[in-house]
């Protein structure tokens, strides 16, 4: 692990100005910057070794299921941004899977069994054999994809993990959506590629925030000229404010984008900001992210290991949040608050999300998949408003005006 790249790491945090500055700041910050910088050293540590590992494609066993694409085409063109992409989504759907698993598994460690409780046979109890059920589709108009989902758990009512890697034509409705972005294609009917992991967590604790992460690269032929550009982003919705959760989250997301272009968070985290805006309620749906598209600079393999580095981000950056709070005290007031905001997390994903319009307008879609993203409950009640001074308020107060997480804009303006 190379001395260097820990120090520019390191460096990333210069923003925070002099030692005043820093003693005025909260040491939970400061924990979150270490935390990050270290992920950036191990992250450039894995890059390095990129050539080594190249091979994912004979980790067959590790994936959660048989790859899309046909292995001898795989191995036959793994220097294609195709091949590329589709190992890296298998590989970053499974760990993330075996993550969550792992979390579930734990739970239920020194738990009792059904036959020890004093129930009626009637009453829900999770089951400790919660698992990801793998659904592996394909697509008559070409590819396919492998959709997990685990639903009912203790620490995750539900968990959806998808990829896909479909081909064929696009249809007039999903290019004139690409055509709004300020996609010039002259063609109407346009040959295309796309490959992407999508994923929703809606955990059991409303102390426990929603993440959703994803990330995709497209390819369009328009006549003879093949245009491609990646897409993405991660994003938290808490239903009660923890303030050193989101400085943590946002932090590790930071140094993974540091780690390609120092100017990339601040501009993609505005950009999620604005992007996941309930434009009817004027209300954000959670605390940000990162968020992305149309990335085709500075050129393809940058470009990749960028995204390869945000989808390896969302492990570190969600996890520890999990195991804090997933044994948090909780009742029946904040389990009706997590149901009302999960209202608002349907209301966006079915009317504003760009991702799930494109996913209705292909054709042969497959619908269980696009709207895995739903949660398992949600709720809605006319004219609701929380209490004046109360956590549902604080948090109501951050989704009406982001919050700059890491003081970025006040040290830019400190510096001028």
């Amino acid at each position: 692990m190379s001395y260097k790249v820990a120090i520019r790491s390191f460096k990333t945090l210069s923003y925070v100005g002099s030692y005043k500055k820093i003693r005025d700041r909260p040491i939970t910050f400061y924990c979150a910057a270490i935390i990050g910088a270290g992920y950036v050293t191990y992250n450039q540590y894995r890059q390095n070794k990129t050539k080594v590992e190249a091979k994912e494609i004979m980790q067959l066993k590790n994936y959660m299921a048989e790859p899309i694409t046909p292995i001898s085409q795989l191995e036959k063109n793994q220097d294609d941004m195709k091949t590329q992409m589709e190992m890296l989504i298998m590989r970053i759907q499974a760990e993330f899977c075996r993550a969550l698993e792992k979390e579930e598994d734990e739970a239920w460690e020194d738990e009792k069994t059904a036959d020890e409780y004093d129930f009626d046979n009637d009453i829900f109890l999770p089951s400790p054999e919660s698992k990801f059920k793998v659904d592996r589709w394909i697509r008559k108009e070409g590819g396919g994809g492998i959709t997990c989902v685990l639903q009912d758990g203790r620490v995750f009512e539900k968990a959806g993990v998808n990829i896909s890697v479909v081909s064929g034509k696009l249809p007039p409705a999903a290019v004139q959506q690409m055509k709004s972005r300020g996609k010039n294609f002259e063609s109407k009917e346009l040959p295309f590629f796309a490959a992407g992991v999508s994923a929703v967590i809606h955990p059991r604790n409303p102390m426990v925030p929603t993440i959703h992460f994803n990330y995709r690269y497209f390819e369009v032929k328009d006549k003879n000229e093949v245009h491609w550009w990646f897409g993405g982003g991660t994003d938290l919705t808490p239903y009660y404010l923890n303030e050193e959760d989101a400085i943590h989250f946002h932090m590790t997301l930071k140094h993974a984008c540091d780690a390609h272009d120092t100017s990339y968070y601040a501009k993609f985290k505005k950009w999620c900001d604005d992007y996941f805006h309930i434009t009817h309620r004027g209300e954000r749906r959670g605390v940000g992210g990162i968020f992305f598209d149309d990335v085709d600079y500075p050129d393809q393999q940058r470009a990749f290991e960028f995204v390869t580095s945000c989808a390896e981000a969302v492990i570190p950056s969600y996890l520890p949040i999990v195991q804090k709070h997933k044994d948090d005290a909780y009742g029946y007031h904040e389990r009706q608050w997590q149901l009302l905001r999960r209202g608002r997390y349907v209301e966006f994903n079915l009317i504003y999300d760009r991702g799930t319009k494109f996913g209705l307008n292909t054709p042969e879609a497959r619908y269980e998949s696009i709207l895995m993203s739903l949660p398992l409950n949600a709720k809605w009640e006319y004219m609701h408003e929380p209490k004046p001074n109360t956590p549902e308020e604080k948090l109501m107060q951050v989704l009406k005006e982001p919050r700059d997480w890491l003081y970025i804009s006040k040290a830019k303006s400190s510096k001028t």
